[in-house]
């Protein structure tokens, strides 16, 4: 037949050889895909496990199902009849460099399938590959791409690599980003600074969010906002951050603020205030020991006792701190092993500064807000109870008044 063929023009024969042999490849190609990758897309639906799952979606048999046409049309090409000897070499060399290029890519998405299946293990937070499996992957695309280049040109790869010496200065330059990530990588990982699932706050790139992703690169953080802010791993290194694994461990979160008291209201109690405070469940047994820590100091006193001013006296505002204090000791929702107190800060020009140090038993954004918030409410609506006033700076409707 190609004798044939050949009577009306010599390069006839093998082209409708090289024509024949690339449809066949083709043809095979598309019946891989259709038979085999249904199969193995079936099959991996049915199975209990995960990780063939992992494997089909990033696509691993499909980078391997184009090795068959590339090797087809690789073996084939010597029984192409008159082609020169160069033809069939540069059919061979491209077929095998596109077979390389299958490997890579087959070889590489079986890393990213890995990582995948490694993810779903709780060892995954600790301890994310992901910047090592990328790094690795690189590796492969530069020696692949080598692979590539010599199966082509039909020169040996170490002829190739030889030249890589003379160009360490430039890929120092090109791969800066790349080695700065994988030292920071590197020190993430083994000092445990973070973990996907991490909350932490970087101000300087306007994160405050949980991190979704730690990459080779960069690292994810979805603010509460829901906004995505990309930092670059090696910044996690250089630059500060505060990471709050501690408090989600811990189980507990701290509520600290103040309470700004009007220094004009702070005095002395008298014996009417005391015995109506008596009646408060949560100071009945504070006024009772006060009152006896109190009368023992004055009768130690010399003549002067009688004179109030030479007393020690019950205040009140030391006697709403005891509240507070007794009120947040008593709560349900404080968790008691942490540390809890009722403290004054420096008096300013806003009053006197009370301050509530405490630790809830959830970490629990919503609730931890909710238990602060009604605590708080309490705490400032009792607060004329003890004839004390809250500072506030003058509004409009004081102003007002005056006038």
């Amino acid at each position: 037949m190609f004798e044939q063929i050949g009577t009306i023009h010599p390069l006839l024969p093998p082209a409708v050889a090289l024509a024949a042999l690339l449809a066949g490849a083709t043809l095979i190609d598309l019946l891989a895909k259709r038979v085999v990758i249904r199969i193995v897309i079936a099959f991996a639906r049915r199975s209990s496990t995960t990780w063939d799952d992992a494997l089909v979606s990033h696509n691993v048999f499909g980078h391997l199902v184009h090795v068959v046409p590339a090797l087809i049309v690789f073996i084939g090409a010597p029984l192409i009849p008159d082609l020169p000897e160069r033809g069939i070499e540069l059919i061979r060399n491209v077929a095998m460099g596109y077979m390389v290029l299958m490997l890579t890519l087959a070889l590489t998405s079986l890393l990213s399938a890995a990582n995948a299946i490694y993810e779903t293990s709780p060892l995954a937070k600790e301890r994310p590959l992901k910047g090592f499996v990328q790094l690795v992957q690189i590796v492969i695309w530069i020696f692949g791409g080598v692979m590539i280049i010599s199966a082509v040109l039909d020169r040996s790869p170490w002829l190739l690599l030889s030249g890589f010496g003379a160009m360490t200065a430039i890929l120092l330059l090109v791969f800066k980003d790349t080695i700065l990530s994988l030292v920071a990588s590197v020190q993430l990982t083994a000092q445990d600074m973070v973990r996907v699932g991490d909350w932490i706050e970087m101000p300087q790139f306007g994160a405050d969010g949980d991190v979704v992703d730690v990459q080779l690169h960069t690292v994810k953080v979805q603010n509460w906002d829901k906004t995505i802010t990309t930092i670059p791993t090696h910044r996690l290194i250089t630059d500060s951050f505060k990471n709050w694994r501690g408090m989600s461990q811990s189980g507990t979160r701290r509520i600290k603020r103040s309470l700004h008291i009007d220094v004009s209201t702070i005095r002395m109690q008298t014996d009417d205030e005391i015995e109506h405070f008596t009646r408060f469940a949560l100071l009945k047994d504070y006024i009772r020991s006060k009152e006896q820590e109190l009368a023992e100091y004055n009768a130690g006193l010399a003549n002067e006792v009688d004179v109030e001013v030479n007393r020690r006296r019950l205040t009140n505002v030391g006697t709403f701190r005891a509240y507070a204090y007794n009120y947040l000791k008593n709560h349900p929702k404080i968790d008691k092993g942490a540390t809890l107190m009722v403290r004054q800060l420096g008096p300013g020009p806003e009053g006197l500064p009370l301050e509530i140090y405490c630790f809830t038993n959830t970490t629990v954004w919503a609730v931890y807000e909710g238990i602060q918030s009604d605590i708080f409410d309490h705490l400032l609506a009792i607060v004329p109870e003890f004839g004390l006033r809250l500072y506030q700076k003058p509004a409009g409707s004081d102003l007002a008044k005056l006038r």
